[in-house]
C-alpha cells in the first residue's frame, strides 16, 4: 500500500521547479508509504512514489520500468493475480528484474495496452509513463478501492493518492463546489467524481485516464451489471462459496504479518472462517469495543475468535474526541462526516500494533442485500406500483402530512415517514433514506446566496441518473448499483482507506474482488432479499463454516455516542466551529445553525448528524480552504 503523485505538462514547457513541487506533493503521503520514497522525471511528467512494504520487501522500489526504461510506473495497491500474469507475459518473453506485482503492470501494459487493466485482479490506482507516446496513463479499480484524484492548471495536469498532494501545486485554485457542498450536507461525503473543490477531481472507479499533446480523456473499463436473464447457477450457495474461498485465500501473500478486522458480525467472520481454513498458523484477529454497552459487540468477535482458534486480540477504546477528529479531518483532507470513520482508525490503529496488512469483511451489505433500507424500499416500490403516477404524489403526501409524527411508538406504528417518501419518485425516497441530512433541513442549513448559485441542483439528480443507469430488472438491483457509485466507493472504502491508511496499514476487501460482486450481481434478487432477511445466499454459502449463533444473529454496527460527545467534550468546538462558521464563510445560514444548536442542546431534537457534518466542515475549512 503506498502513496503516489505527479506531474504532467501537456504543452511541454520547461520547468526546473518541477522536482522540487513533485518532492513536497509526495511527501505529504508518508502516512500512506514510510518505507521508502522514489522520484522519476523525463522532460514533461514526473512521478512520485511513498512506499508501504508488502511484496519483495528488497526488490519493489517505485517508480519501475520496464527493460530499456520507455515505460515507468508509480503504483498504489495489490494485483493479487501477479503469479499467474508473470508466468503468462514471461512466456511471451518479457523479462522480470523482481518479484513485485508492480513490474507486471509495466509488462502488462506493453503486452495489451491500455486493456492491460481489464487482466488486473486486485485494488490499484497507478500513473504510468509511455516515453515513446509522450502519454501519461492513468487508472483506478473496479470498485474503488484506492483513491486516485486530479486536477488540471492550465497544460498541466496534476494527480496524487490525496487531495493534500495537489494542494502543493501552486497555483491550484481552492473554490469550492457548491454541488459538492450541496451532496456532502445530503451523503455526509462527496460522490465522485466531484471533490469539495471545483478544479480537483476523482477517477471515477473502473476508469482510466489518457493524456497527451491533443487532450485529456478518461474512459470506462468496467462496471458492475444486474441485467437479467443470465443462467442461474444450479447450486448457487456452493458456486459463491467457492468464489468466496478463492478470494480470500489470493489476499493472504503477503511477505510481512497479516491479519483480519473481526467485528462478530457476519461479513468478517466469514472472512476469518476461509482465512483461517488456509493458514497453518492461527489468524491474527483484531476487535475493539467502547465503555457504552450499547457499542460493544466484543463478546460475539470473542467468540467467533474462539471457533476458528484465532490469536485474537481486543481493546476497549475511550476515545479522546478531540483529539481523533482533529487527526480525521487532517488524514481525509476532504469533509467526511461518517461517524463510523473514528471507531475504524482505532481499530486500524490496534491491527496495525501487530500486523501490516488486514482483511475486512467490507461489502458484504451492498452485494448481498443486508441493509435494512433495502427491504423498506422494495415494500414502498410494490405499494407505488399499485397506485396510479398521477395520484401517487397527492395521495400520500396528504396522508403523510396528517399523520402524526410518533418516534414513542413501536416503528411498526411510525407510518409518518414511510407515507412521506411513498409520495417521492423511488431515487428521492432512496435519497432520503440514505441522507445524513433530509432535504427540507439542508435547504435550510445552506445560504441564500449558495442556493442561488446552485440554479435548482439537487442531489436528487445524481440518484435519479444512477437509477436510470442501472442495467437491474427491479427496484433492488437499481438501489444496489446507486450504492455500487455513491456510497459504497466515496463512503465505505474511502473511510477504510483514509483511517488505514493514517496508520500506514494496508486493508484487502475480499468480499469486494470483482468476481465476486459479478457473481453476486448475476443472482436475482430473490436470492439476496426475502421479506425482511437479507443476504439469503450469502448467509447459506458460509452455512457449517461460521458458527450458527452468528449467523441468527441480528445487525449491529458501530453507532458511537456522538451525540454526547457535541453536548460535552466537543461543545467548545461545536460553540467556535458551528456557531461561528460566518467568521469563515458565508455558505451556511447563521440562523439556523443557531436553532439547530439549541434543540440538541435541550434535547429537544436529536440534531447529531447536522451539527457533526457542519464541525467536521468547518474544521476542515480551515486545515485546507484557507490556505493561500
Amino acid at each position: 500500500m503506498c502513496g503516489i503523485a505527479g506531474i504532467f505538462d501537456r504543452a511541454h514547457a520547461p520547468d526546473p521547479e518541477r522536482g522540487d513541487i513533485l518532492t513536497r506533493m509526495t511527501r505529504t503521503l508518508t502516512h500512506r508509504g514510510p518505507d521508502d520514497e522514489g522520484y522519476y522525471l523525463d522532460g514533461p511528467a514526473g512521478l512520485g512514489h511513498r512506499r508501504l512494504s508488502i511484496i519483495d520487501l528488497a526488490g519493489g522500489h517505485q517508480p519501475v520500468s520496464n527493460e530499456d526504461g520507455t515505460v515507468w510506473v508509480v503504483f498504489n495497491g495489490e494485483i493479487y493475480n501477479y503469479p499467474d500474469l508473470t508466468r503468462e507475459l514471461e512466456g511471451k518473453g518479457h523479462r522480470f528484474q523482481s518479484r513485485c506485482d508492480t513490474e507486471c503492470i509495466v509488462h502488462g501494459y506493453e503486452e495489451w495496452g491500455q486493456e492491460c487493466v481489464e487482466r488486473f485482479r486486485g485494488m490499484f490506482a497507478f500513473a504510468l509513463w509511455d516515453r515513446r507516446r509522450q502519454r501519461l496513463f492513468l487508472a483506478r479499480d473496479r470498485l474503488g478501492k484506492k483513491p486516485l484524484y486530479y486536477a488540471q492548471i492550465g497544460a498541466t495536469l496534476i494527480f496524487g493518492s490525496e487531495i493534500k498532494a495537489l494542494l502543493e501545486y501552486p497555483g491550484l485554485d481552492r473554490t469550492i463546489d457548491l454541488e459538492a457542498l450541496s451532496d456532502y450536507v445530503s451523503l455526509l461525503y462527496v460522490p465522485s467524481p466531484k471533490s469539495i473543490f471545483r478544479t480537483v477531481r476523482k477517477l471515477p472507479p473502473g476508469y482510466v485516464l489518457v493524456a497527451d499533446r491533443d487532450g485529456v480523456q478518461e474512459r470506462r473499463y468496467w462496471d458492475v451489471s444486474f441485467a437479467a436473464g443470465r443462467a442461474v447457477p444450479a447450486r448457487p450457495a456452493e458456486g459463491l462459496a467457492e468464489v468466496l474461498r478463492e478470494s480470500v485465500h489470493m489476499r493472504l501473500r503477503s511477505d510481512v504479518p497479516l491479519g483480519a478486522f473481526l467485528s462478530g458480525g457476519l461479513d468478517s467472520s466469514a472472512v476469518v472462517g476461509f482465512m483461517a481454513s488456509a493458514l497453518e498458523s492461527p489468524a491474527v484477529t483484531s476487535s475493539i469495543g467502547f465503555p457504552e454497552d450499547a457499542f460493544n459487540e466484543l463478546q460475539f468477535a470473542r467468540q467467533v475468535a474462539e471457533h476458528f482458534h484465532t490469536e485474537h486480540h481486543e481493546h476497549v477504546v475511550t476515545p479522546d474526541a478531540v483529539d481523533v477528529l482533529q487527526k480525521l479531518v487532517w488524514h481525509y483532507d476532504e469533509p467526511f462526516a461518517d461517524s463510523s470513520a473514528v471507531p475504524t482508525y482505532y481499530v486500524s490503529k490496534l491491527a496495525r500494533s501487530r500486523v501490516t496488512v488486514a482483511l475486512s469483511g467490507d461489502g458484504g451489505d451492498e452485494n448481498f442485500a443486508g441493509y435494512r433500507r433495502y427491504h423498506f424500499d422494495v415494500r414502498e416500490n410494490q405499494i407505488r406500483s399499485l397506485v396510479p403516477a398521477a395520484l401517487r404524489r397527492p395521495l400520500f403526501r396528504t396522508l403523510g402530512a396528517l399523520y402524526p409524527k410518533a418516534d414513542y411508538l413501536p416503528q411498526l406504528f411510525r407510518a409518518k415517514t414511510f407515507l412521506t417518501n411513498l409520495a417521492r419518485t423511488p431515487w428521492e425516497a432512496y435519497l432520503h433514506s440514505v441522507s445524513g441530512v433530509n432535504e427540507a433541513d439542508k435547504a435550510g442549513i445552506l445560504a441564500g446566496d449558495v442556493k442561488a448559485d446552485l440554479r435548482g441542483y439537487s442531489t436528487a439528480s445524481l440518484f435519479e441518473s444512477l437509477y436510470h443507469a442501472a442495467d437491474g430488472p427491479d427496484s433492488l438491483s437499481r438501489i444496489q448499483y446507486i450504492d455500487f457509485k455513491t456510497y459504497l466507493p466515496d463512503g465505505i472504502l474511502a473511510k477504510v482507506d483514509r483511517a488505514s491508511m493514517a496508520v500506514s496499514l494496508e486493508v484487502r476487501c475480499p468480499i469486494l474482488d470483482h468476481r465476486v460482486v459479478e457473481y453476486a450481481a448475476a443472482l436475482p434478487s430473490a436470492l439476496k432479499l426475502r421479506g425482511t432477511q437479507g443476504k439469503l445466499v450469502f448467509k447459506d454459502a458460509i452455512r457449517g463454516l461460521v458458527p450458527d449463533a452468528i449467523l441468527s444473529r441480528g445487525k449491529m454496527g458501530f453507532v458511537l455516542p456522538i451525540g454526547g460527545w457535541l453536548r460535552r467534550e466537543l461543545a467548545p468546538l461545536v460553540e467556535d466551529y458551528v456557531l461561528g462558521s460566518a467568521r469563515r464563510h458565508r455558505l451556511f445560514e447563521p440562523a439556523m445553525l443557531q436553532k439547530l444548536w439549541r434543540e440538541h442542546r435541550s434535547g429537544l431534537k436529536d440534531r447529531t448528524r447536522e451539527l457533526w457534518s457542519i464541525l467536521v466542515f468547518n474544521l476542515w475549512h480551515d486545515r485546507f480552504a484557507r490556505k493561500v
